[in-house]
């Protein structure tokens, strides 16, 4: 939170994708309170990004890239991060007006043993 020098995941994951990719549109959305989770963990996100920097690149290669650069939040934070990734044609093309839905959480978390 502001002032107390802790960052929140959220602006954490925007401000590495803003500085590694220069979007033209990032939308970091925290999707935690559709999930099992306690009111206040950050812990599932929806990014949407759309950048020239992946033109030419696979779909894979352009989850690849944007996974590198939130690692660590992956790592220790994460518990599940959608990616909708596009170049400027693909976004003003078929997607501008709305965005694909995340999917309906079906329970469960890490710490679930099955």
């Amino acid at each position: 939170t502001e002032g107390t020098g802790i960052m929140l995941i959220h602006t954490s994951i925007e401000q590495k994708l803003l500085t590694a990719f220069d979007p033209v549109f990032l939308d970091v959305i925290d999707e935690s309170h559709m999930h099992s989770v306690a009111p206040g963990v950050e812990s599932h996100f929806k990014v949407v990004i759309v950048t020239p920097a992946f033109d030419g690149m696979r779909l894979l290669q352009r989850h690849r890239a944007v996974n590198a650069i939130v690692a660590t939040e992956l790592a220790e934070k994460i518990h599940a991060l959608a990616l909708h990734t596009y170049t400027p044609g693909e976004w003003y093309e078929y997607y501008a007006e709305k965005p694909p839905a995340s999917p309906k959480c079906f329970g469960g978390s890490k710490r679930d043993k099955t």
